[in-house]
């Protein structure tokens, strides 16, 4: 007569399974850690690779800073009594040109050390800036007469001052000027002027200078109409900031792009006034922090950038991979579970974990080979091993060549699926979404007559 059998009814299949899945997340959640691991080790060779290069560039200036007398109030005691003094202190006026026009030419190169890469470039700059005082000077409290233009600065800001060339040009009103380091405290040049013609209408600062830098370069417009002309090679230009150009132009032979900047989008006059060194340029040591906050550049200016953006961030896109891993597992795991319970086929714990472990693998190679030989071609290597990995021990798990085809097909379709959700960013939701109904439908229909509860019934052989 019939017994129960021993063996576990669909639904404690289905609970096993879903188990081992989920003790498979701990290698999954290894797998990103790797990925981590492997972008900032990345991140820090492309550091070493460009240091004594020169950073994330930013440009600024020139600006016009001038020293004028002021009358300033303060109080002493004398003999048990209050007594409020008048003394001359020398202050700063830091006046930015009415018109700022800047071209620049980047020319990048690419830098290996062993299967790291890091982007650099060299840079021209060639500009003019018209300088004028303004009409409405009375209203900062600074008189012409207090200003000692003979003593004047003409102040250019780079974020970081180690790229800088050899031999950059300055000239005002057609005259050189014998350039210094710094100024004001803060990175870059700058130069002694007397700004006498100030007195009498505008004072022409022409200037020309190269620079290298790696990933990115920026300006703070300053000036009351700012216009930056830039071009390169590069065909993969990022614009961030808080300007974007008003023209461009992006192929592969290259960008061209043109920004126009005014003082009014800024949010500030072309006067400053404040106590020496006070508009300094920021100090070298955040020459590399604006690159986090690209909106906003060292001093707290706003800035407009471009970066030159590598074409495939593979650690981004591996990452992306590895977190569709659930996915492999589960489909994977569900067909198994389907010819368990359907095909009258078991399949034990232990032959669930080694499938997974393979699918968990994938994500490993294809990381591995994508450092060395690109991420599409890792990819379809790295595919295709898992796959027939899978699919042959698929054959002996599930007693059939057949049955395991349809395991390898299985995973060739989810990879080509993944590789289609990776390529397509803005519909990746929308491609998955459907693919998780279309699956759910599958398995809802396939099993509509299971009865999920059920234990299976042995027959007890004959005496």
């Amino acid at each position: 007569m019939p017994v129960l059998s021993t063996e576990r009814s669909p639904g404690a299949k289905l609970a096993f399974a879903l188990l081992v899945g989920l003790l498979l997340s701990v290698p999954l959640f290894t797998v990103w850690l790797l990925v981590y691991d492997r972008q900032q080790q990345s991140e820090f060779a492309q550091a070493s690779i460009a240091e004594g290069w020169g950073g994330p560039q930013t440009i600024s200036g020139p600006l016009l800073v001038i020293p004028y007398r002021a009358l300033a109030e303060e109080s002493v005691t004398e003999g048990g009594r209050q007594v409020t003094r008048t003394r001359t202190v020398w202050r700063e006026l830091t006046l930015s040109p009415e018109l700022s026009d800047l071209e620049t030419e980047i020319r990048p190169e690419r830098r290996t050390r062993s299967i790291y890469e890091v982007v650099v470039y060299e840079a021209s700059a060639r500009g003019r800036a018209r300088f004028a005082i303004p009409e409405d000077l009375s209203r900062f409290g600074v008189a012409l007469a207090d200003m000692d233009l003979a003593r004047a600065e003409l102040r250019f800001g780079l974020s970081d001052p180690r790229g800088l060339g050899a031999n950059p040009q300055v000239t005002a009103g057609g005259r050189p000027l014998r350039l210094q380091p710094g100024g004001g405290g803060g990175p870059g040049f700058f130069a002694w002027i007397d700004a006498a013609p100030l007195a009498g209408g505008a004072l022409v600062v022409d200037y020309q200078f190269a620079f290298r830098g790696n990933r990115a370069l920026g300006l703070a417009p300053r000036a009351g109409d700012t216009r930056w002309q830039l071009r390169s090679a590069w065909p993969h230009p990022s614009f961030q900031g808080s300007f974007l150009p008003a023209q461009r132009q992006v192929s592969g032979e290259g960008f061209t792009a043109v920004y126009r900047v005014g003082n009014l989008a800024l949010g500030q006059a072309l006067v400053t006034t404040g106590e020496a060194g006070a508009d300094a340029p920021p100090p070298p040591q955040i020459a590399d922090r604006f690159a986090a906050r690209p909106e906003i550049a060292p001093g707290g200016h706003h800035l407009a950038q471009v970066s030159l953006m590598q074409p495939v961030d593979l650690y981004s896109r591996v990452n992306r991979s590895a977190k569709y891993g659930f996915l492999f597992i589960g489909f994977t795991f569900l067909a198994f579970l389907l010819f368990d319970v359907i095909g009258g086929v078991r399949v034990s714990a232990v032959e669930y974990l080694l499938v997974g472990a393979g699918l968990v693998l994938f994500f490993v190679l294809l990381l591995a080979f994508a450092e060395v030989i690109g991420f599409a071609p890792a990819y379809v290597l790295a595919a295709a091993a898992i796959a027939g990995l899978n699919t042959a021990y698929s054959a002996a798990v599930l007693k059939s060549w057949r049955r395991a085809f349809y395991i390898g097909g299985l995973l060739v379709g989810l990879y080509a699926l993944l590789y289609i959700l990776l390529s397509l960013e803005e519909y990746s939701l929308l491609i998955g979404s459907l693919m998780l109904f279309v699956a759910l439908a599958a398995v809802m229909y396939v099993t509509r007559n299971l009865n999920w509860a059920a234990r299976p019934a042995a027959q007890v052989p004959p005496a």
